[in-house]
């Protein structure tokens, strides 16, 4: 054992102890979770497996194993790699700027050979555990120096002016705002919160002029007023609403939702997947997932307060924190509370990179509670 550092007594777990140590109920939430998901696709399919529900199943076992991989890792080796982590999905960034696959009118995907890969999807976790080594490394009355945010600040600011750069303001959007609630948690006081705020206001009409895209101007119009263009821009929103409120309390039925079935509802099997749901299964069916994930939160924020250290405690509260605002942007969207922006319901919404990078993200939360009684401090023997 290394001079001065502390003994602790998970270090000599086995694998399988660690195994058995692991959150399972949060497993299982999770796999609840992704259950509706896959019912839903099904539903969106006409029936039929092909072509979502089948591949959203292969990529949940695959985001599972990935889930457990990470979550027995001692939650040092993620400290200690958090900075490269960043490094490399930052490069990857770069890489979709240099030569991404286009597609939907967006450069936003890197082509792997046997799969596109959507970096600004991984930077959301990246990020996350870079900060949170950032700040674990202050001191609390250091945190409110202003100089010593500038650091955390360009991590942030550099890849989102990239994500925008895709464009895709939806994703810049979750990064800025789960890289904020981080600044909160570490302990940056209010008033500086203020006057960034007062900051973004006041360029507001510049990025309105120079900034957004012009799809992106009509999208923000389009929310304030939908039925200026109910055939156009404000379709989707307007389809949203219909098939909303004609779920009632108890919906229509499995399979049974005609705003989604006859194909009045567009991108039923992504953006509007909750909209679909609610069509189907009604109220009810909304607030039992709604209660998954309020659930799912729970567990989130419980691991993060019982951590020791500063790393494990930003490190699971902030994947929580994204995890959350994954969920309120979306169901804000599609209930005409904020424009439409492309964000997915997490772990029911298509898609692979979004699923697999939240499931590595509960696996980094899984390893602060099996790891929970790791103290780490900042001596030489730990930073190695």
């Amino acid at each position: 054992m290394a001079l001065g550092r502390e003994f602790d007594p998970r270090e000599r777990l086995s694998l399988g102890q660690k195994l058995a140590d692991v959150n399972w109920l949060l497993v299982l939430l999770l796999c609840l979770v992704a259950g509706v998901g896959f019912a839903m696709l099904y539903s969106a399919g006409n029936g039929s497996y092909s072509p979502w529900a089948s591949r959203q199943m292969l990529r949940f076992g695959l985001g599972l194993v990935l889930l457990l991989g990470v979550a027995v890792v001692d939650i040092r080796f993620w400290y200690r790699h958090a900075y490269v982590l960043y490094a490399v999905a930052l490069l990857l960034l770069v890489a979709v700027e240099v030569a991404g696959v286009v597609g939907m009118g967006a450069r936003r995907w890197v082509d792997l050979g046997l799969f596109q890969l959507q970096p600004s999807e991984l930077m959301k976790v990246a990020l996350i555990l870079a900060l949170a080594r950032y700040f674990h490394g202050l001191a609390h009355e250091d945190i409110g120096r202003l100089p010593l945010l500038l650091v955390p600040a360009a991590m942030t600011l550099v890849p989102v002016a990239l994500v925008v750069r895709q464009p895709d303001l939806g994703t810049a959007l979750l990064i800025s705002m789960s890289a904020l609630g981080l600044f909160f948690l570490a302990g940056v006081r209010w008033w500086k919160f203020a006057l960034g705020l007062a900051g973004v206001v006041g360029a507001v009409p510049l990025a309105w002029q120079y900034l957004l895209h012009e799809y992106q101007r009509q999208r923000v119009l389009i929310f304030l007023n939908p039925e200026n263009d109910p055939l156009g821009a404000g379709y989707h929103a307007i389809q949203s609403k219909i098939a909303l409120g004609s779920g009632g309390l108890f919906g229509k039925g499995f399979l049974q939702g005609t705003q989604s079935h006859l194909n009045f509802l567009p991108e039923r099997q992504t953006d509007f997947i909750f909209t679909m749901l609610a069509e189907e299964f009604g109220l009810v069916g909304c607030l039992v997932l709604l209660g998954l994930y309020l659930a799912i939160l729970a567990y989130g924020l419980a691991i993060a307060l019982r951590a020791r250290s500063q790393f494990a405690r930003l490190l699971a509260a902030g994947v929580t924190l994204t995890f959350f605002l994954y969920l309120f942007i979306n169901i804000a969207m599609v209930t005409g509370l904020l424009p439409v922006v492309g964000v997915p319901l997490p772990l029911v919404s298509y898609g692979g990179t979004a699923m697999l990078t939240l499931l590595i993200g509960f696996g980094l939360v899984i390893s602060c509670y099996v790891h929970r009684d790791v103290a780490m401090g900042l001596r030489p023997d730990f930073d190695g």
